[in-house]
């Protein structure tokens, strides 16, 4: 009973694990790049993020979820071509349409579908503007958080963080998840960034969390357990880069009031 126990609990690891590792190479080798090639990768994780959100939410409209899609990345791109702060203007277009498009839900798609565009902006404006050291770093205390979370919340289990909403997070694997991401935080505080990392970094991971708690209520009102099938193990892209989404937006938000810690930029 306890084999077959375990195995129901860590039987997507060995999947999990393959295409993480597939995505953590592209994903290394593109922000290391920079540039064209990362704001190529960017522009095409949006449309499919956006084409995912569109499909959940209105499942009835499989052609206007692509188109949508589409529209996402060109806009993107193109906004990334023109160079011009007023450009950001084109990124209100992806969520007004998905607004229209989806009925009942309105308010979830424009929200949602605007927090993925400016996601996809501002990855590449976070690599190009303040560099590879704060692309790294965010990106890092994003996996190092849903790493301890999953395997600290399997683990240890307990209480549940919002079980109407995401039955499988657990208390245990949330707070693993704060204090993993403090500790990449001090981590790159050593390496030269200001001491303000050890706490954004976990303000951060909560962001990333409740980017996932937002798609998993998504998921929940539609009635589907992935957001797609593109990646084995994990789902969709949406459902891999919720948490990136959340942590980004705050990012940004946070990049509005005060200096980024590791940068000064």
């Amino acid at each position: 009973m306890s084999g077959g126990s375990n195995s129901g609990k860590w039987g997507d690891l060995l999947p999990r694990l393959a295409s993480g590792l597939a995505m953590v190479a592209i994903g290394v080798a593109a922000i290391w790049q920079g540039g064209a090639i990362f704001a190529g990768l960017s522009v095409l994780v949006t449309g499919l993020m956006v084409w995912e959100l569109v499909t959940m939410l209105a499942p009835g409209r499989p052609g206007k979820a692509v188109g949508l899609g589409l529209v996402a990345a060109v806009l993107l791109g193109f906004v990334f071509v023109i160079h011009e702060p007023l450009g950001l203007v084109y990124l209100l277009i992806v969520p007004i349409v998905a607004a229209i498009i989806v009925a009942g839900r309105r308010g979830v798609a424009f929200a949602y579908s605007l927090a993925i565009m400016l996601t996809g902006y501002g990855l590449v404006a976070l690599r190009e503007g303040a560099g590879l050291g704060a692309i790294t770093w965010i990106v890092a205390v994003v996996v190092v958080s849903d790493i301890a979370g999953y395997f600290v919340g399997r683990t240890l289990g307990g209480p549940k963080f919002w079980p109407k909403v995401s039955p499988k997070k657990t208390w245990s694997g949330t707070v693993a998840g704060w204090v993993g991401a403090a500790i990449v935080g001090a981590i790159f505080a050593g390496l030269g960034g200001g001491l303000a990392m050890i706490w954004i970094s976990p303000l951060l991971a909560f962001a990333g969390q409740l980017g996932d708690i937002a798609e998993s209520a998504i998921k929940r009102a539609t009635g589907v357990k992935d957001s797609s099938s593109l990646i084995p193990g994990h789902g969709g892209v949406l459902d891999r880069f919720d948490a990136l989404t959340g942590a980004v937006v705050v990012l940004m938000l946070i990049s509005q009031v005060m200096p980024l810690p590791l940068t000064g930029s």
